[in-house]
């Protein structure tokens, strides 16, 4: 029988095995070579004779392990590795070596003079050139087919809502025939004007020659953009995309500025947002691949009972807009006629001048068969429905919390769909009641495009913020 201190040995020389069994230990071995120190641990590296951006590394040190963190997020085991470096800077290079005697490491620094694009990987880089497969390059021209390929807005917002381009807008103005070629290999930009340019009339004095376009809109002039022309795309701040190109070229309609923020970038579309400094305002534009067509999307023209009563699971998909909050499943206010049902949807108008809520459908709405939104609303009294907001833009219907309920039909493959929806505002005179409304948009019945229907309550165009309560929300015939 083992005794309690036999015991406890035993215990005690299990635990030094298992602990040199997980780390290397420096021996105490007479007979063993000291263990090693960072003056032990060398290395030699040198570019390759074809790319200086892929640096080949030796191990000229005494052991029987290598591992390398190669300072570019790679590690590495061996006596010889490799180690790539597309960007340019500095990187610090750690070997750690093993021998029989313990471990050291060693750190160097590395210079890379200049980023090789060729090597890059990035996905938004790829959209916009083409990617290292495609050496010439990637063409982008204005969508001037769809709505909204050039608009122009205030600088709170971030879609065009004081105008949007509808197709062909500016036919003869010098913008449709321009190129926008952005290459992988040395950043290189190449814009194509074919002799004239579109810009804004305040920005004359930079242009020679400038005339007036058969739209009678700011100017366009003869210009050329000179070659070996350079460009850049940056995350900045919580994410934000910008693309830059150099002095002097520029994209699109010309309004003094070099810098793009992109709002969407994807392999057929991108779409950019600018600031204009002498005008106080922010320009748009939508760009899509040269030679590009849109496919035909034939959705079928057709009509559903659509039906929510927030007590049961109802068979409309709700989405909210930007910071919107829209509970499906909220006690009722007021559970007394005309509306006694136990649970109802919360909408939450929060600061954006633009929050709805819609469901978008899978076919566009037949009309003759279904025209009829009806639904019940709740506007409580504590709301603020008479502080004006001084940030509202001068086209804004009330600029302040309306008490009204607005149902729009829209066009989703309509890039500006506002421009041809079918809307209808019912005002609510009443608060802290239920309401019954309804909503008859037959007479757009000769209309097969709508395909998303929104409800937007308290107004649009402000930011001032509200809470409302929805009810039986219905899509049906006339009764």
């Amino acid at each position: 029988m083992k005794t309690l201190i036999q015991i406890r040995w035993l215990v005690a020389a299990l635990l030094l095995i298992g602990l040199g069994a997980c780390e290397p230990q420096i021996s105490s071995d007479p007979s063993l070579d000291p263990a090693p120190t960072s003056d032990n641990v060398t290395f030699e590296f040198e570019p390759d004779g074809d790319n200086a951006n892929v640096i080949h590394f030796t191990n000229t040190s005494e052991s029987f392990k290598a591992i390398w963190n190669l300072g570019n997020g790679q590690t590495a085991e061996g006596d010889k590795v490799i180690g790539e470096y597309p960007l340019k800077g500095e990187y610090t290079v750690t070997l750690t070596i093993f021998t029989a005697s313990g471990q050291a490491m060693n750190t160097t620094t590395i210079t890379i003079d200049e980023t090789n694009p060729l090597m890059l990987d990035d996905p938004n880089l790829n959209m916009l050139t083409g990617g290292a497969g495609n050496l010439d390059g990637k063409t982008w021209v204005i969508d001037s087919t769809q709505a909204a390929h050039m608009g122009v807005g205030p600088t709170t917002s971030y879609f065009p809502e004081w105008w949007a381009a509808p197709p062909e807008a500016k036919t003869g103005s010098g913008l449709y025939n321009d190129r926008y070629t952005f290459k992988l290999d040395g950043f290189t930009y190449e814009m194509e004007t074919n002799g004239d340019v579109f810009l804004n009339a305040a920005y004359d004095d930079e242009f020679e020659n400038t005339t007036i376009p058969p739209d009678g809109a700011d100017l366009m002039a003869p210009w050329t953009a000179p070659d070996d022309q350079t460009f850049n795309l940056i995350e900045e701040g919580d994410g934000d995309l910008f693309l830059k190109v150099s002095d002097p070229a520029f994209i699109g309609f010309y309004a003094g500025t070099q810098t793009y923020q992109v709002l969407e970038l994807t392999e057929n579309l991108l779409s950019i947002r600018y600031e204009d400094p002498r005008n106080g305002i922010v320009w748009y534009h939508r760009l899509i691949p040269e030679g590009y067509t849109y496919p035909v999307v034939e959705l079928p023209y057709t009509s559903e009972e659509l039906l929510d009563n927030f007590d049961e699971e109802g068979n409309i998909v709700w989405t909210a807009d930007e910071v919107a909050e829209f509970n499906e499943s909220y006690d009722n206010p007021a559970p007394v006629p005309v509306n006694t049902s136990a649970k109802v949807a919360k909408y939450v108008k929060d600061t954006g001048q633009f929050e709805n809520v819609y469901t978008d459908l899978e076919y566009n709405i037949n009309l003759n068969e279904r025209s009829i939104v009806r639904l019940k609303v709740y506007m409580p009294s504590y709301n603020d429905y008479d502080t004006v907001d001084p940030n509202a833009p001068d086209w804004s219907p009330t600029k302040q919390l309306t008490k009204q309920v607005e149902v729009k039909l829209h066009d989703t493959k309509n890039p500006a769909p506002w421009e041809n929806q079918a809307a209808i505002i019912q005002p609510v005179a009443e608060t802290d009641t239920w309401v019954e409304l309804e909503f008859d948009f037959s007479g757009w019945s000769d209309s097969d495009i709508y395909d998303k229907i929104i409800i937007q309550i308290g107004g649009e165009a402000h930011g001032m913020p509200g809470i409302f309560f929805i009810d039986d929300v219905q899509f049906t015939g006339a009764q």
